[in-house]
């Protein structure tokens, strides 16, 4: 299993709005995920979380006016981001390539996902995965057992509970939008 000093902290910051950020800088989170930045925004905000302390992760597949391909992921290497999330293989592979750390997402709707999903990660290889939504602590059990990386787990994760049966569950850390779980220490 792949040990990044970025886990300390058991909560990351999904950041949706700019209006947010401010609130995940100043909180006890190590990771930011971007996920709606922007061409004209991603460089100043990837600096303002490193200099909070934090790493930081564009979410590719939201990004507005940054490629979905090779370019794309240079430009965001050259802006100095830590990472990328992505639900596209392919954008893994490249990323991975370039230095980039992988969170590569997935849906877990049925038993199928759970397969299609373990597949997936036998061809990218991700550094970590993410599974959505978080509060399904079941196939996060199930899941995490079947890959050998790091499982961040978010979506739908909206108070300490949730949090606490993730992480029991075998997340090794919970992604949430509720500002309120972002000063959790656990």
């Amino acid at each position: 299993m792949t040990n990044f000093d970025f886990f300390r902290n058991k909560i990351a910051a999904a950041v949706r709005e700019e209006k947010d950020l401010e609130k995940a800088l100043t909180s006890n989170v190590d990771m930011v995920f971007l996920l709606h930045s922007s061409i004209m925004s991603a460089a100043s905000c990837i600096k303002r979380i490193h200099e909070a302390g934090k790493k930081a992760f564009v979410h590719i597949d939201f990004a507005e006016g940054i490629g979905k391909d090779r370019a794309g992921l240079e430009y965001l290497k050259s802006i100095d981001v830590d990472g990328i999330c992505t639900t596209r293989t392919n954008l893994v592979k490249m990323a991975k390539d370039l230095g980039l750390i992988t969170v590569q997402r997935f849906f877990m709707i049925d038993s199928h996902s759970v397969g299609t999903s373990v597949e997936s990660i036998k061809i990218s290889r991700p550094d970590i995965v993410e599974i959505m939504p978080g509060i399904v602590t079941k196939k996060i059990r199930e899941f995490s057992g079947l890959v050998n990386v790091p499982v961040i787990t978010g979506g739908l994760v909206e108070n300490e509970e949730e949090v606490r049966a993730a992480l029991e569950a075998g997340a090794t850390v919970v992604s949430t939008g509720e500002c309120s779980l972002w000063k959790l220490r656990i």
